[in-house]
């Protein structure tokens, strides 16, 4: 791996993919270093695709479906915990076509395609301190998201809803169902494998004054929701916590993101829906609980989103 763009440190990285399942890094790289020819990754990204994602974070994941696939008759399902607008999204869609090309099919699902109807969510989303119309624990269809991943567990069929939030003019909306057999089966979300505090969670924040009254309220009412989610996530057998060095640098990401979904669809979120959704994404859980996810690997990522170090979370 001496002539690919990477920084991060091999160490942690070779006990990686040591406990996936390869001999060492040199024949883990040399396995890989032979599938070039299907391995056309830049066509799922808008630019670019640096080699520290590819090498450090692509392959990996991909490496780990494999070994499932190869070595286990029980189905098996992989999390990627990632903040918004990291990249995650575009990632699954990579996964699922190039598994293809090596003879398995992986599906790729987000949590957030398990939203509340719309009806729903209006009773389930009322008096949100930040006015949003989704997002946080609590807005989604918990008991349903177990359910479908629990029926692919004991039969292979998938057949989950499709969330599209461009419609209902960026409100969003399920759009469809999706009928699949994977082989192996991906779920994303920006709070996966959160877990609630056993208490109030309001000491948490920096200071009393980081939250409105009706924020500390509400606060409390999403670790209850968070509680719900605690089923679903033993579903899942390994989670991949994709994690910044700073929680801000969701902000831009987000932002960005937004700003393509709005040049692709037509609509997004913009202005005072944005910065209320940003807010909701800032305080609704505590940053602290993103440090304790009881994730297999860690992978540390800067502002660029360069990867700076991945390894199992020990």
């Amino acid at each position: 791996m001496k002539d690919l763009d990477i920084n991060f440190p091999l160490d942690k990285f070779e006990k990686l993919i040591i406990d996936i399942g390869w001999e060492s890094l040199d024949d883990w790289f040399n396995f890989w270093n032979n599938q070039k020819d299907i391995l056309s990754i830049d066509q799922f990204w808008n630019h670019k695709v640096n080699d520290d994602w590819i090498w450090g974070l692509a392959l990996p994941l991909l490496s780990q479906a494999y070994k499932f696939q190869n070595n286990f008759s029980n189905r098996k399902i992989i999390g990627i915990s990632a903040l918004p607008g990291t990249g995650k999204t575009t990632l699954g869609n990579w996964l699922e076509s190039i598994s293809l090309k090596l003879n398995f099919k992986i599906a790729v699902i987000s949590i957030d395609d398990f939203y509340l109807p719309s009806d729903e969510m209006k009773l389930a989303i009322k008096d949100n301190p930040w006015n949003v119309s989704r997002g946080f624990p609590g807005s989604h269809s918990v008991k349903l998201m177990y359910e479908k991943l629990l029926n692919w567990k004991i039969n292979g069929d998938l057949n989950v809803p499709v969330f599209d939030k461009s419609l209902r003019n960026g409100l969003g909306d399920r759009s469809h169902w999706r009928l699949d057999n994977p082989d192996l089966l991906i779920i994303e979300g920006w709070f996966l494998g959160i877990e609630p505090f056993s208490r109030d969670v309001n000491h948490l924040y920096i200071n009393s004054t980081d939250l409105s009254s009706n924020e500390s309220s509400y606060t409390r009412i999403i670790q209850n929701n968070l509680r719900t989610y605690l089923e679903v996530w033993s579903l899942i057998d390994n989670i991949w916590h994709l994690k910044p060095l700073k929680f801000e640098y969701m902000n831009m990401w987000k932002t960005n993101q937004e700003k393509e979904m709005f040049l692709q669809k037509g609509n997004a979120l913009q202005d005072k829906k944005l910065t209320n959704f940003l807010r909701m994404l800032n305080v609704s859980i505590p940053h602290k609980s993103f440090d304790v996810i009881n994730s297999y690997a860690l992978l540390l990522i800067d502002q660029e989103r360069n990867l700076v170090e991945v390894g199992l979370n020990l």
